[in-house]
């Protein structure tokens, strides 16, 4: 039981990343039914965002990473909402051909960090407020970067439902994710809304990057570590269910941890595709879906 609590906070942790690296997906998989298989790609160039700014630039760690989240969010928002202007837009309906079409941009982004950054993976130093950890009673170890992460994921959740609930730009998203059609000929602008929620989306995956800076080497195939995992929380979750995906992610980052605690990590693994596949061959639209009027 000691060993199952120790395992707790690392769960959460990697809960918190996997809702960092979904949150975006929630979006552009949820809502525009594009399989982005480059935003693996995108959590790389915000990593390499932070990486820059301290190597490059010369900025203390602390001031890197406060500058680097704005900007990632930035770089690789417009990277999104260019792809999807000049490319995506003319695959609408058709997710197999987004998927290779993303996965060749996913390998350009890839070669691109090869050629300006080189193969090996590289370090960016955490601030000193963020090394080291707290000992809780019972001898639970809490590491102060996971703790940021966490922090970080649960604002980012805040400033989305925000944003979903109370802003003109949200409504209209939650118009389409309920019914694009009747959104269309109610005067919303879907062609704008979908550019929008790209740029979102995508940004998301630059302020994951920043923080996997926090907890691991980056290299320029950082985010196929996590793109498996990100789409299997967000259909866990419910396609377009921020709750969902929420739930999922730190659902899926608890039970890696725990089994974890008893297995190695191979056979780990295995067993949490085996549950995830159990749990969608009993419920396959995942844990909440999307509730409409429409007639199909």
């Amino acid at each position: 039981m000691d060993a199952l609590v120790n395992q707790l906070p690392i769960g959460l942790a990697i809960g918190a990343v996997l809702l960092l690296a979904a949150l975006g997906l929630n979006f552009t998989f949820g809502q525009m039914g594009v399989i982005n298989m480059a935003h693996g790609e995108f959590i790389m160039v915000g990593a390499y965002t932070a990486y820059v700014l301290h190597a490059w630039a010369g900025l203390d760690p602390t001031y890197s990473l406060i500058v680097a989240l704005p900007l990632a969010f930035t770089i690789t928002g417009t990277l999104g909402w260019l792809l999807e202007l000049g490319l995506i837009r003319h695959f609408y309906g058709r997710p197999l051909d987004t998927l290779l079409l993303t996965f060749g941009i996913g390998m350009i982004l890839q070669q691109a960090a090869r050629d300006t950054f080189g193969a090996p993976n590289v370090d960016v130093p955490a601030p000193a407020w963020l090394t080291g950890g707290t000992t809780l009673l019972g001898g639970i170890r809490l590491h102060h970067s996971r703790l940021f992460i966490l922090a970080l994921a649960l604002v980012c959740v805040a400033a989305i439902a925000y944003h979903l609930n109370h802003s003109r730009q949200g409504r209209q998203m939650r118009a389409v994710i309920h019914n694009r059609d009747l959104a269309s000929v109610s005067g919303i602008n879907t062609r704008k809304v979908d550019a929008t929620t790209f740029f979102i989306g995508s940004g998301l995956a630059g302020i994951a990057g920043v923080a996997l800076t926090l907890i691991g080497p980056t290299g320029p195939t950082l985010g196929t570590n996590y793109i498996v995992d990100a789409f299997l929380v967000v259909v866990i979750g419910g396609l377009g269910q921020l709750r969902g995906t929420i739930i999922a992610a730190f659902g899926l980052g608890i039970l890696n941890a725990t089994v974890e605690a008893w297995a190695d990590a191979s056979l780990a693994k295995l067993l949490v595709f085996a549950a995830i596949i159990a749990f969608l061959q009993a419920r396959p639209q995942g844990l909440f879906t999307v509730k409409t009027r429409a007639l199909t």
